[in-house]
C-alpha cells in the first residue's frame, strides 16, 4: 500500500514532505508505483503519460485496475483517443460517470467500455446527448449487478430500450429519467413491475407522465424512498395518495410545478415527515405577505 511521504520539521516551523526518490521505486526509475497513482486527479494522469514510455506504461496498467472511472472531473479536456486508450485494458470497472461529455462521447467509444466491464454497478450518461439507444441496450445485457443508472437529459432513451433495461437489471436501485419524453407511462408501469427494489427515481421534466405511472411505482416498489415528478404536469391527486398508502418508506417528494397537485394528497406525507419541495399553502401565502410589506405578520398556526 502507499507509503506516505514523511513530513519532518523546517527550520521556519513549517512541515515539509519527504520527497525521496526511494519512495518511488528504483525499477521504474523514478515514477510512482500503480499503487501511488490513486492520489492524484484523473486529468493528471493524463498528462503524465506524455512524460515518458515509463509514465505511460505505468497508468496504463493503473488505469487497467480502476474500478471507478469519472469523466465528469475532467469534461471535454480529454479527447476522444485519450478515452479509448484509457480504458482499453479494462475489465474490473464498478463505476463509470460520463456527464459533462455530451459534445463528443458516442456509441463508438462507449460500446467496447461496457461490453468488457460486466461488474459495473453505477453508470451515469446524464447529458450524454451523443450517445443512442444501443448503448443502454449494451448496459442492460453486459451489466447485470447495475444498481444506479443516471440518464438525466438523454431524450434518445425510448421505451424499448428501457424495457430491456427492465427485463436485465431487477437488482436497479436508483435510476435518473429526468427529461427523458419518448418515455410514456407504458414504459415507466413496464420497469416498475420488474425492478421492484427501486429506492429512487426521477421522471421529472416528461409531461407524458400520468397517475398510472406512479399508481404502478407506489404498488410495486414499495421500498421506494425518493421521488422526483418536477414538471409532471398530468400528475394528480389521486396517485399521491396512493403513494402515500404504499410507500410507508417515503422519504422525500417533488412536486414543483405539478399543478394538479394540491395539499389535499400532500398532507397525509406531511405528517409522516416526507420532505416536500412545495410549501403549504399558508406557508407560501406567509412568505408572498413578506414579500409585499416587507415583514411577516405573526399568526398563530397552530389555531
Amino acid at each position: 500500500m502507499f507509503k506516505k511521504a514523511n513530513k519532518q520539521p523546517s527550520q521556519n516551523g513549517r512541515r515539509n514532505y519527504d520527497t525521496n526518490v526511494s519512495h518511488f521505486g528504483p525499477a521504474l526509475g523514478g515514477c510512482p508505483r500503480p499503487t501511488h497513482l490513486c492520489y492524484l486527479p484523473l486529468q493528471h494522469l493524463v498528462s503524465l503519460q506524455r512524460v515518458s514510455k515509463q509514465f505511460h506504461s505505468l497508468i496504463q496498467v493503473y488505469l487497467a485496475n480502476c474500478r471507478t472511472f469519472n469523466l465528469s472531473l475532467i469534461g471535454s479536456c480529454i479527447p476522444k483517443e485519450a478515452f479509448c486508450s484509457m480504458l482499453k485494458d479494462n475489465k474490473v470497472l464498478q463505476s463509470l460517470a460520463l456527464q459533462n461529455c455530451s459534445d463528443w462521447v458516442t456509441d463508438k467509444e462507449l460500446l467496447p467500455v461496457i461490453g468488457q466491464n460486466q461488474h459495473l454497478q453505477r453508470v451515469d450518461m446524464s447529458g450524454c446527448a451523443c450517445l443512442s439507444r444501443h448503448s443502454l441496450v449494451a448496459v442492460s445485457l453486459s451489466c447485470m449487478h447495475l444498481q444506479h443508472l443516471g440518464l438525466a437529459h438523454c431524450e434518445w432513451v425510448d421505451s424499448l430500450s428501457l424495457r430491456s433495461l427492465a427485463d436485465h437489471c431487477r437488482g436497479l436501485q436508483s435510476i435518473d429519467l429526468t427529461a427523458c419524453r419518448q418515455l410514456k407511462d407504458d414504459a415507466i408501469c413496464y420497469l416498475a413491475k420488474k425492478c421492484l427494489n427501486l429506492k429512487s427515481l426521477s421522471l421529472a421534466v416528461n409531461a407524458n407522465i400520468t397517475d398510472e405511472s406512479v399508481e404502478e411505482v407506489a404498488k410495486n416498489c414499495r421500498g421506494l424512498e425518493q421521488l422526483d415528478l418536477t414538471g409532471c404536469l398530468r400528475v394528480r391527486n389521486q396517485s399521491i395518495r396512493t403513494l402515500a398508502e404504499y410507500c410507508l418508506k417515503l422519504q422525500s417528494l417533488k412536486v414543483n410545478h405539478c399543478h394538479n397537485v394540491t395539499e389535499s394528497s400532500l398532507d397525509p406525507l406531511r405528517k409522516r415527515n416526507v420532505v416536500i419541495d412545495v410549501e403549504p399553502p399558508l406557508q407560501r401565502a406567509l412568505v408572498l405577505l413578506q414579500d409585499v410589506l416587507g415583514f411577516a405578520p405573526f399568526i398563530n398556526l397552530q389555531i
